[in-house]
């Protein structure tokens, strides 16, 4: 695939997990955002900030702080930049008994201590950040 030229990938799910987790931190994004489990790949293009995860299988995280019910699909995309994954395909949160794919993810900057996640049906909701820090 032409938007993974390029780029740095990690096999396997421990090295998979330090580099999604470097990239959170890079980037000033939550530790916590993205749960895995059994990971077989993650990619990053530097210079597009294209990012990609591929895990076994398809991932529910509860965050318990704000009683949220996420899932990751088993394929997860989006570009990466400070506080902010835009074009995210792959995550979903649970609103009511509906599962709105979240498309884009951001923390405020200058800090104020939210992040905001939008819905491509134009809805936003924000949480404090606090909510993803790793293991809630």
């Amino acid at each position: 695939m032409a938007q993974k030229e390029g780029g740095l990938v990690k096999n396997g799910h421990e090295e998979g997990l330090k580099l999604a987790i470097s990239l959170l931190e890079e980037f000033e994004l939550p530790k916590g955002l993205l749960p895995l489990a059994d990971v077989i790949e993650v990619g990053f293009v530097r210079s597009t900030g294209y990012m990609w995860i591929q895990q076994k299988k398809k991932v529910e995280h509860n965050f318990k702080m704000i009683s949220k019910l996420v899932s990751y699909d088993t394929d997860i995309t989006g570009y990466v930049e400070k506080k902010r994954i835009k074009k995210l395909k792959g995550v979903k949160a649970k609103e009511l008994m509906l599962w709105p794919p979240v498309s884009e993810i951001i923390v405020d900057d200058p800090p104020t201590g939210k992040i905001h996640f939008k819905s491509l049906a134009g809805i936003t909701k924000t949480f404090p950040v606090d909510a993803f820090a790793a293991g809630q």
